[in-house]
């Protein structure tokens, strides 16, 4: 196993329906695997049909199911047996309607872990640690950062 690697994930949008998207997610460093497709919509309330998941559902799956993933590989590697593993996760945002639009904000994020192990609970709580240092999507959360949108226009790119 490497020391240190870049792990990229891309991921293609095309808008197909009122509200729906189809997404065509790829991993490209530090090796190459997919491609998934995926598709997100909305209800009613945005105007859509509800034919897939709306992007927040899979926010949070995504977030869910990273950590499990991390439990699970880490408690081989950390000789944690695990007999049973559950993880419920609770996201909230704040939502403000300012005019014709709204603004969001994170309100809150918890994530209970209902683990089965013989191992004493020392070592199931280091495994829980492991696991949230690995979880590449819980990294993110918990740090401040830049996001750079851009427009294609016709005179080349800008940002927005």
């Amino acid at each position: 196993m490497k020391e240190h690697a870049v792990v990229q994930f891309d991921c293609a949008g095309t808008a197909s329906g009122k509200m729906r998207n189809d997404l065509r997610v790829t991993m490209s460093r530090p090796f190459a695997e997919g491609p998934w497709d995926l598709a997100t919509d909305e209800g009613a309330f945005h105007g859509g049909e509800a034919s897939a998941p709306p992007p927040l559902a899979l926010f949070v799956g995504g977030l869910t199911g990273c950590l499990m993933t991390q439990i699970r590989a880490f408690a081989k590697r950390l000789d944690v047996p695990l007999t049973d593993l559950r993880v419920e996760t609770r996201v909230q945002w704040d939502w403000t309607a300012k005019g014709r639009v709204y603004e969001t904000a994170p309100k809150g994020f918890e994530i209970d872990v209902l683990l089965d192990s013989p191992a004493p609970r020392d070592r199931v709580a280091a495994l829980i640690e492991a696991a949230k240092r690995g979880c590449f999507i819980e990294q993110t959360l918990g740090r401040q950062n830049t996001i750079r949108h851009r427009l294609r226009t016709q005179e080349g790119w800008v940002d927005v």
